[in-house]
């Protein structure tokens, strides 16, 4: 019997995504993990199918450092938000080690109960050294998970860092939790970190800590009121809530909804924004991977970084050079 052909594969892992398999779901965000040349294009053809059936969820980041307790957080929000009648994906984007690749790959176990929820599906994918900890495919597995029926997507980052900039490029809403500690605290939170977020969750709101969370939430408020948002007809609101005792997370719910209402048809311009990014972006990733895998070119890089390392080479010389090699012209004199 003849094995079926690539095409044919992909028809049948996206109807079974659509229909709702699980099974397929995860083999599906596997495939588009994939760095094998023969899997990117089949990934190329699963998103080409599933893509009108993408879009109508509401896509939130999660940042916040670590031991602010944004696994505790995303559990109990999502709890909360399928019982509001809602299915809920989230990926975790977990740090990978530079030297073995390998990946905690933990979440599953930090959201023990929302993992058993039949409403909700949990994906840890290693970061695999990609800027910050940001998985370069979250954008395409956020598209599966739409596709599959899930209409609240949370992409949870490693901590405060530079993968910020390229969670909010790929989300709707963009939440920053932190410590219940205001001050000098405040001092050590990046700027541009909070210039990003849409709003502010200070989360542990409890027991002996209530006090020091309620005056936190009041020094970031303040500190809001000095920065520009993000949407101009939104004031970030900052947020109190214990994750741990459930408390304060209906609130935080509600406040999404309302930044969506806010939104309106700002939403398909941010999208729109972001689809832009998300090309240049992949643009960029495939230009260098590229100039890696071109013959000259990769014979040259190791001489060319040990020079410019050595301070014998300027390093935009030894770019130019490279990019000449790459499309076939000639050096520029100043790197010959």
């Amino acid at each position: 019997m003849p094995k079926p052909s690539a095409d044919a594969e992909v028809r049948s892992l996206a109807d079974a995504v659509v229909a709702g398999d699980r099974r397929a779901l995860a083999r599906a965000i596997t495939l588009i993990e994939s760095t094998r040349a023969d899997h990117q294009d089949r990934a190329a053809l699963l998103i080409a199918r599933l893509l009108p059936r993408t879009g109508k969820s509401i896509r939130l980041g999660v940042t916040g450092v670590p031991g602010v307790g944004k696994s505790t957080f995303i559990e109990a929000f999502g709890l909360h938000v399928i019982g509001q009648g809602h299915r809920v994906a989230v990926l975790a984007v977990d740090p990978s080690s530079r030297i073995s690749g390998g990946s905690i790959l933990g979440d599953k176990t930090r959201m023990d109960k929302l993992a058993r929820a039949r409403e909700a599906y949990i994906r840890p994918s290693p970061a695999a050294g990609t800027l910050g900890g940001v998985a370069r495919r979250t954008r395409e597995a956020m598209l599966v998970c739409e596709a599959a029926g899930f209409d609240v997507v949370v992409v949870e980052t490693v901590g405060v860092g530079q993968s910020e900039t390229a969670v909010a490029d790929m989300v709707d809403m963009f939440l920053l939790l932190l410590m219940p500690a205001g001050g000098d605290e405040l001092q050590g939170i990046k700027r541009g970190i909070v210039e990003l977020a849409d709003a502010i969750i200070v989360n542990k709101a409890d027991g002996e800590l209530a006090a020091a969370a309620e005056r936190a939430a009041a020094d970031y408020q303040a500190a809001l009121h000095l920065l520009r948002p993000v949407v101009p007809t939104w004031q970030p609101p900052v947020l109190q809530c214990s994750a741990l005792e459930g408390r304060g997370i209906d609130r935080i719910w509600d406040t999404v909804t309302a930044f969506r209402r806010v939104q309106g048809e700002g939403l398909k311009r941010r999208r729109a924004d972001q689809s832009r990014a998300w090309l240049w972006s992949e643009v960029g990733e495939s230009l260098m991977a590229a100039l890696r895998a071109h013959p000259r070119a990769a014979r040259r890089i190791a001489g060319m970084e040990r020079d410019v390392t050595a301070g014998k080479l300027a390093p935009h010389a030894a770019a130019r050079e490279l990019l000449s090699i790459f499309l076939g012209e000639r050096p520029p004199s100043d790197a010959v």
